[in-house]
């Protein structure tokens, strides 16, 4: 078998895998014109192996536009081709049909001074069993970093000294602490590395400056409780997407979830016998077992009955187009929350990140209002420490007027 009857056949297995996969009529359509304009362009160039330049060569041909990859900003045109084409150099490279978002930027490339460092610190994460969210903000940060240094003329990382770690921390002098402070922690942590390992012969890491964040120094977000009704109210129950958007609000309404539990929340963690949710937390690695309320369970059976897609996937909730399976490790909701907001008229704050951690903190204030002990919230919401609930002490206005002085009464002692 020659290597364009290899394509052929590729071709033809991943328009197999993808009627399996539920994809619609329209994208199977627009797969198959562009393999079968791809394999005549190929028999016509006498080009018998398939490689990205070929794609982008074709893409060229079929649209006009040159892209520099399989990444940069293309329009509707450009993507019905070059979506096809990554599909199948992703099949013939890995076996599998994957989803991935086409990067509007190009894939990561380590420096090669740097590289050797760079793969021994990824060994680093799972060692410390790391969330994946956590690895990805982590990289993003140190790959800028390891890119800054590069254009800086440093050949090594024997090389670097706090000059240029200075000049890298101000182009973030503008940002809020909050994020230097990570930008910082980050650096420590790779720095610290490279002196253990022994990449470097002094320990960089202790020239950083120390950005304090006193825990109790922000005030979380909290939603009136009329505009919570009306975020529910403003999702349309009737649509497939919404009956899944509806059960995830109100378990972060009714009990508090972190999205990443929510993301990763599997079928068999609903125990319907018992009426409870079990899961074990993302962040914390605990486990955690909230009561599996009526209409949470009514809001996730509408879901599971009449809105989920048919797929393998374990997970409760899944991406409503093909391929159907679990959400990305960074997926927020925040764009569906958004939306149901202005659906909603609600007034979005522009001074506070407005997520859908801000209807856990909501959660929490109005535990406190109803006068549940600290100790029951914190193990509500999943917290390994009752210190990390007190932050929602300053949200419950009621409680703070209860512990105001009277200004004349204290003049008079």
């Amino acid at each position: 078998m020659n290597e364009l009857q290899a394509i052929q056949k590729a071709v033809h297995s991943i328009l197999l895998e993808m009627r399996a996969q539920n994809y619609s009529s329209g994208t199977l359509k627009t797969h198959s014109i562009t393999y079968n304009t791809l394999l005549k362009y190929m028999a016509t160039n006498a080009i018998t192996s398939i490689s990205e330049t070929v794609c982008l060569d074709f893409l060229h041909f079929r649209t006009g536009y040159k892209m520099p990859g399989f990444y940069g900003k293309g329009n509707r045109k450009i993507n019905q081709t070059l979506k096809p084409l990554q599909v199948l150099l992703d099949y013939i490279n890995t076996g599998t049909i994957t989803y991935k978002m086409r990067s509007k930027v190009h894939s990561y490339i380590c420096p090669s001074q740097f590289e050797e460092e760079y793969i021994a610190f990824q060994d680093i994460f799972e060692e410390r069993r790391y969330a994946k969210s956590t690895i990805i903000c982590i990289n993003q940060l140190l790959q800028k970093f390891l890119l800054f240094l590069d254009q800086s003329n440093i050949h090594s990382s024997k090389e670097i000294c706090i000059q240029p770690i200075t000049k890298f921390l101000s182009n973030y002098k503008n940002c809020k602490p909050k994020y230097i402070s990570t930008i910082i922690s980050t650096l420590r942590n790779y720095l610290s590395f490279l002196y253990t390992e022994g990449f470097i012969i002094n320990d960089v890491s202790k020239s950083l400056p120390n950005v304090r964040i006193m825990r109790n120094a922000f005030i979380p977000y909290s939603w009136k409780t009329e505009d919570v009704k009306k975020l529910l109210q403003a999702v349309d129950r009737g649509d497939p997407k919404g009956k899944r958007d509806y059960a995830i609000l109100l378990l972060v309404v009714r009990l508090g979830l972190r999205v990443s539990d929510i993301r990763g929340l599997k079928l068999s963690s609903l125990n319907w016998n018992r009426k409870m949710i079990s899961l074990t937390m993302q962040k914390t690695k605990q486990p955690l077992e909230l009561p599996l309320l009526d209409d949470i369970g009514w809001a996730i059976i509408d879901y599971l009955k009449n809105g989920r897609p048919q797929t393998k996937c374990d997970r409760v909730f899944v991406r409503h187009r093909a391929p159907f399976d679990s959400f990305g490790e960074n997926e927020s909701f925040y764009r569906e929350l958004h939306r149901y907001m202005v659906v909603a008229k609600l007034d979005i704050p522009l001074d506070v990140h407005c997520g859908l951690h801000s209807l856990r903190s909501t959660l929490a204030r109005k535990m406190l209002e109803a006068k549940a002990p600290l100790p029951v919230i914190s193990e509500a919401l999943g917290h390994k420490s009752i210190h990390t609930t007190s932050i929602y002490l300053k949200i419950d206005l009621n409680g703070l007027r209860k512990c105001a002085l009277n200004p004349e009464e204290v003049f008079k002692l």
